[in-house]
């Protein structure tokens, strides 16, 4: 399971099938077109009946592609890129000692502080007790405690909306995750992994020593989608040692796929089930390793690890040596935090 290494984390569905029925195992077995369907509807979606232009954005110094639709950068289908932390031109994030700051916005440390997500449901939103039975769920197998808010600036806020999407990490303010009613509380506990920091298993950088990606069977503008962290230039250590295919944030067989064929297979040429029922042991171990239990009752500094890349106050660094490095176009470069601000070492 990859965790919020970049901590913008880094990052569904009009008629989505997003069933309830048990998966009783999850094994290599090819699915019959029952389960491919079934399969193919739990891939969330922000917009799911919509195919927006696909462009470049650079966010927290990384260049990502998205998709842009109605006004918001969606990556990877269910992940929304906030605008402010969002440019199509790189923007300054580095300072020398003594320059003049320009305005900050969208800057944020990615984690939720003191184990403790704060969140508020809207009012408008059908069916809230998926919401709230997935909330539990993240609270009985995780460290993580959900408090309905009262007054807190930094907070999720559950509402209607075309498919399934969430941002990835603690981004600063309201953040939205959306829930269209075809939405269910296993997609509802998907949603939540991103807003705590948690990617797709798909896309981590081991993925091609489990799985081939066949892109004849995308479909056209989405195979972007399909990029591992890696080749977005994104390294470093997995939390388990293998592709996780229990886990709840793993694509299925059959994601955006146009033809009805299988977009992932495993590497024997057989497509696999996934589930949206519960976080798997991996899911389980990426959190603990982001959220040490016993953490949230104390503010110290969340647990960054050598050899980790996290985006902490809008830009993503390296940890090495128990010090900052920035991957800059001039090659990477030491940097230190002060202020909520970035400074050349």
């Amino acid at each position: 399971m990859r965790k919020l290494k970049v901590l913008f984390l880094l990052p569904v569905l009009g008629m989505i099938a997003c069933s309830e029925d048990p998966i009783s195992e999850i094994d290599n077995t090819t699915p019959n077109s029952i389960t491919e369907d079934f399969n193919q509807n739990l891939t969330e979606k922000a917009y799911p009946k919509q195919l927006g232009a696909t462009s470049q954005v650079y966010f927290a110094g990384q260049k990502l592609p998205v998709e842009e639709i109605k006004g918001s950068y969606v990556y990877q289908g269910d992940i929304i890129l906030p605008k402010d932390m969002a440019n199509v031109q790189p923007k300054k994030l580095v300072y020398q000692e003594g320059e003049s700051l320009q305005k900050s916005t969208g800057r944020t440390s990615g984690l939720w502080k003191d184990n403790t997500v704060y969140f508020q449901v809207d009012s408008n939103l059908p069916n809230q007790q998926r919401v709230y039975d997935a909330v539990k769920h993240w609270e009985s197998n995780t460290s993580l405690d959900f408090v309905e808010r009262s007054g807190v600036s930094d907070y999720i806020y559950f509402t209607a909306g075309a498919g399934c999407s969430s941002y990835i990490g603690r981004v600063g303010g309201r953040q939205e995750i959306t829930l269209a009613d075809g939405c269910s509380t296993g997609n509802t506990i998907h949603e939540i992994g991103h807003a705590v920091g948690l990617w797709h298993e798909q896309s981590r950088v081991d993925r091609d020593r489990h799985v081939t990606i066949l892109y004849d069977n995308i479909e056209s503008g989405r195979e972007h989608n399909f990029s591992t962290y890696e080749e977005m230039g994104y390294e470093g250590e997995e939390f388990t040692s293998n592709l996780d295919f229990n886990s709840i944030m793993m694509y299925s067989s059959y994601s955006f796929s146009k033809n009805g064929e299988p977009t992932i297979v495993k590497n024997d040429g057989g497509a696999y089930y996934v589930q949206r029922q519960e976080l798997s042991s991996g899911d389980i171990q990426g959190i603990e390793s982001m959220y040490p239990s016993g953490s949230g009752t104390t503010t110290s500094e969340p647990n960054y690890i050598n050899g980790e890349y996290y985006t902490v106050s809008g830009l993503t660094v390296l940890r090495y040596n128990d010090s900052w490095y920035y991957g800059s176009r001039f090659g990477w470069r030491k940097v230190k935090l002060v202020d909520s601000n970035w400074y050349w070492v």
